[in-house]
């Protein structure tokens, strides 16, 4: 049953295992789903998703594979009016009234558009005219699942309809980030030493778990000398004007690296297109407002983790030639790619992310330069799942 449905959410990269979908096909056996696709809907959902970050592509897949209904917007305002005073509730029964769930989308449309036409007051209840209640297949807190909403909310919302919101999006793994979101993923890059001398003062939840269940479930909290986050982290992030439809989400990300207070040392740096013989302190990138490279390169050890955040799109003199520098009456001895290899060879750890999405790499401005940056470091989309992949790069042993 339902078997395209199947490897269309396995297409879509939805993690389903035969055991899963077994279950599936059990509960509905069982009658869990009831008569309606929104109970199929809610079904798949409890029994098919394993994290949130999936709710999203459940519902994309959903809205693909059993199609949906769009709301018109050209109501005259006495019919919003009419629907925003929504009728009694009434009990339903009769399966009959689902007839006209049959009803092609094209004449369900015509029938639309006549009735819009044709009707001159308000109605509640009925099966005929666009109201309130009722089983029409047009109106606001009807009972007709396959009809078209129009205004107020729906109380019996189809199945295909929810899953077309897709109110879950912001929960995927490969959107852009916000600030809560960058915070959860740079609390993974922890490394811990070993424990410092000094009290028990740090919960140990795994040991306090154990002693309770060993105690007949009797609370019994242990304390442990606590450690210390090693990770040392240097964050360079490119200023110039390409980046400027991307400044939000570095803002967001240099926010949230701020507030973490979990890394032993944090270091923030910003260039301009590339990295030459200065490093700035403000985005603004103003002249004079900078730190020596070389003085970075010498006094920041290599123990630091480096992240550079850019498009690593430019020019190709901008990367590859002495001069190459697009700041006027500043001049670069060293290509930009040459301090780029610096960093390589100086810091152990290092990746870059990427505003720009994955499958424009190849085909976009700067491509060359953005190919060749990508010899040199671990290139990520700075999405959830991009991030996630490139602190665990960086943690790599």
């Amino acid at each position: 049953m339902f078997l395209e449905f199947f490897y269309l959410l396995r297409t879509r990269e939805l993690q389903v295992s035969v055991n899963e979908w077994m279950t599936l096909t059990e509960a509905l056996d069982k009658g869990l789903a009831g008569n309606s696709l929104t109970g199929f809907y809610y079904l798949c959902k409890s029994i098919l998703v394993k994290t949130e970050s999936d709710y999203d592509k459940l519902d994309s897949v959903f809205a693909e594979y059993f199609g949906g209904v769009k709301t018109p917007e050209d109501l005259p305002e006495e019919f919003w009016r009419w629907l925003r005073d929504n009728a009694r509730e009434k009990d339903i029964n009769d399966r009959k009234m689902l007839d006209s769930f049959l009803m092609e989308l094209d004449d369900l449309l015509k029938t639309f558009r006549e009735r819009i036409e044709e009707q001159k007051e308000k109605h509640d209840g009925g099966n005929y005219w666009i109201g309130t209640g009722g089983t029409s297949t047009m109106g606001a807190g009807g009972y007709n699942e396959r009809g078209i909403r129009t205004g107020a909310k729906s109380r019996h919302r189809s199945a295909v309809q929810i899953a077309g919101e897709r109110n879950f999006k912001d929960f995927r793994q490969d959107t852009i980030l916000d600030i809560r979101q960058f915070q959860m993923a740079f609390r993974k890059l922890r490394q811990y030493s070993a424990r410092m001398q000094g009290e028990r003062s740090e919960l140990d939840i795994g040991k306090t778990i154990d002693e309770t269940c060993d105690k007949g479930g009797m609370l019994h909290i242990v304390y442990d000398k606590p450690r210390k986050n090693t990770i040392k982290l240097l964050l360079l992030i490119d200023s110039d004007g390409s980046m400027l439809p991307y400044s939000r989400l570095c803002n967001r990300l240099f926010q949230a690296v701020s507030k973490s207070n979990h890394f032993k040392d944090l270091k923030v740096y910003y260039f301009h297109n590339c990295i030459y013989d200065n490093l700035y302190r403000t985005p603004q990138c103003k002249r004079g407002d900078w730190v020596d490279t070389n003085w970075v390169l010498s006094n920041l050890d290599s123990e630091y983790k480096v992240i550079f955040v850019g498009d690593a799109a430019m020019a190709p003199l901008e990367l590859f030639r002495r001069g190459g520098n697009s700041f006027i009456g500043l001049y670069n001895d060293e290509p930009g790619m040459e301090w780029l290899k610096r960093f390589k060879r100086r810091y152990k750890k290092q990746i870059w992310l990427n505003p720009i999405e994955e499958k424009s790499w190849d085909n976009m401005y700067g491509g060359e330069t953005l190919a060749a940056i990508r010899e040199v470091f671990p290139m990520y989309e700075l999405t959830l799942d991009g991030l996630e992949k490139g602190i665990k790069k960086l943690l790599v042993k």
